[in-house]
């Protein structure tokens, strides 16, 4: 680990510019600094200010290379995985950095965290050493074969490897290491619950047809990006599997659940002319495509089938994404557009079912990105298409 005349440098160097400070750095002056080492710190230090605030405040932790840390969980992210889980006994598959494991144990008595890559192992039992997680026990290993010895425990939590030995994502349960597919039926018989996170882009249908005993999905944003798809497997599942669509902030998370079931019974009708304000769903609702759901439940008109916009007359303040009032509404036509839109030449420009891709849409209006204006380029019920001038309203929101 690093030595005490590399942390001295490293908290007095904290907020410095790293390549100014490599470059001024001195061997002679500070015989005992392992600069490599001190750089890489920081650069990480200074990124876990916003993603691991409480790690950041412990000048003990010592962190992987910037590429690992970027890869690894959020502190927002890893206390609502925890807020899933409870018990006594706990087991991490895939360990890594440790974030998820170190806020999981809080809500376990007796832990165990797997890694199979030395170094990583090392580094977690110095960071749950230092901010007091005495009950979790590292070992090094590989994850499957531990757990077909292992005595069954109440959760355990497994987040794969979802990239090929190039480096390039993959996004299928087939291609995750370990295969989930083949070792679903282990997970559940070691432990009465089972958390699985996968990467944002997968298919969540797709996982549902694959996966046995799926008890909840959560789809997991943080401030308004898609972060994290969780599975929650337990041994005694129901037959309708409720999905939790989540909006992570640190003011104002919001949280809507759904089912397919419902969304697939629904029935709503599409809105006939635009009305006074346009709602544009959250990233997670998104991702679920709880379209029909939405509108039901918040009282508000769908523009299309494939637009996935919303309006209403009267405004829903709660509505779980974005608000917008609508200033006015164009059609294509040139002297339609250059009276209601072309007034400005920086807006926030959106494409929902429509023919123009953003980049071929901007360059059409001769706009560029910017400014205070929202446009939205939609197809309507009657297969209209319009651009629609719009100011958002609750900007604070996401």
């Amino acid at each position: 680990m690093l030595n005490q005349a590399t942390k001295d440098f490293i908290e007095k160097h904290l907020s410095c510019d790293v390549q100014r400070l490599a470059l001024q750095f001195r061997p002679e002056k500070h015989p005992d600094v392992v600069i490599s080492e001190a750089l890489d710190q920081i650069k990480a230090r200074r990124k876990s200010k916003y993603k691991i605030p409480t790690w950041f405040q412990n000048s003990e932790v010592i962190y992987p290379p910037l590429l690992s840390l970027e890869q690894s969980s959020s502190e927002i992210t890893a206390k609502y995985k925890a807020s899933l889980l409870s018990g006594n006994t706990f087991i991490d598959l895939t360990g890594g950095f440790g974030v998820d494991t170190a806020f999981i144990a809080e809500r376990f008595a007796k832990v165990t965290y797997l890694e199979k890559h030395n170094h990583l192992v090392k580094l977690a039992s110095h960071n749950f050493d230092v901010l007091g997680l005495n009950h979790i026990e590292t070992v090094c290993c590989d994850n499957v074969e531990y757990l077909q010895k292992a005595n069954p425990v109440d959760t355990v939590y497994i987040d794969p490897a979802r990239r090929s030995c190039s480096g390039e994502k993959m996004f299928l349960l087939h291609d995750c290491e370990p295969d989930l597919v083949k070792i679903q039926d282990l997970l559940l018989q070691k432990a009465d619950t089972v958390l699985i996170k996968l990467s944002p882009m997968l298919d969540i249908r797709s996982a549902i047809n694959t996966l046995k005993n799926i008890a909840e999905i959560h789809v997991v944003s943080v401030h308004n990006e898609n972060k994290e798809l969780l599975f929650l497997l337990k041994k005694k599942a129901g037959y309708s599997i409720p999905v939790f669509c989540v909006n992570l902030d640190k003011d104002d998370s919001q949280t809507d659940c759904f089912s397919y079931e419902e969304e697939s019974k629904a029935e709503i009708s599409h809105a006939k002319e635009l009305k006074t304000y346009l709602y544009e769903p959250n990233a997670s609702l998104m991702k679920a495509g709880f379209y029909k759901s939405i509108a039901l439940k918040y009282g508000v008109e769908k523009l299309h089938v494939n637009s996935h916009l919303y309006t209403s007359s009267e405004l829903n303040p709660n509505f779980p994404g974005r608000i917008f009032e609508i200033l006015s509404i164009s059609s294509m036509n040139k002297r339609d557009l250059k009276e209601k839109i072309q007034s400005e030449r920086n807006v926030h420009l959106t494409v929902r079912n429509f023919p123009l891709s953003v980049e071929e849409l901007r360059k059409k209006l001769n706009m560029k990105e910017g400014g205070q204006s929202c446009l939205f380029a939609t197809t309507l019920s009657d297969e209209k298409r319009v651009i629609i001038k719009t100011k958002q309203i609750f900007k604070d929101r996401n």
